[in-house]
């Protein structure tokens, strides 16, 4: 009977839907504790590091289930900033961003793929510069915990290279390419 007893409750116990504990973010960018960098070859010569100063998105994080994970996030391109306003009004320009016709870019995840370590890889579709393409973002938890004002947070890097050439953005020299830094803090909702 005992035997019985405890077949009955492992059944039972197998039977009951497992919790999740997944959890919607906002990234912080009220708190400047997001940002997205990025570096540009200038001409083969040197380099420019620059930053987009406005944008927004959120993201879904279940740290028992990885590949459940989504990330939305939307950049304001005329928020282009190489802390020199000239270079940055030729890249705003139709010579490059064209931002006054493509003004926000969209990255949306389609998967994640989860590694060792707190490593991951984001798959998702970027539209910059009017054109769509799939882009992978190798991606690390840094933490998560309570804050001092009583909400949640969870934080990431990611890093990626993105050939401007594929989104019919112009090449000077041998700058086909922006290398991008992501520092992404999330508030749970």
């Amino acid at each position: 009977m005992k035997k019985h007893l405890i077949a009955l409750g492992l059944m039972a116990a197998a039977s009951v839907p497992t919790i999740a504990n997944a959890a919607d973010y906002v990234i912080d960018t009220k708190g400047a504790h997001a940002s997205i960098n990025l570096k540009v070859s200038h001409l083969g010569y040197s380099f420019i590091k620059a930053r987009f100063n406005k944008f927004d998105g959120s993201f879904s994080y279940d740290p028992q289930d990885l590949a459940a994970s989504k990330v939305t996030v939307n950049v304001d391109t005329s928020s282009f900033d190489s802390n020199h306003a000239e270079r940055d009004k030729h890249v705003r320009s139709g010579d490059f961003l064209d931002v006054s016709k493509y003004g926000t870019a969209t990255f949306t995840s389609t998967k994640v793929e989860p590694k060792a370590d707190g490593e991951m890889t984001i798959y998702g579709d970027l539209t910059l510069h009017g054109q769509t393409k799939p882009l992978e973002i190798d991606a690390k938890f840094v933490g998560a915990g309570e804050d001092p004002w009583g909400g949640y947070r969870a934080g990431f890097t990611g890093s990626t290279r993105i050939e401007l050439k594929d989104f019919g953005i112009q090449v000077m020299g041998t700058s086909s390419y922006a290398d991008l830094e992501l520092h992404v803090e999330g508030i749970r909702q």
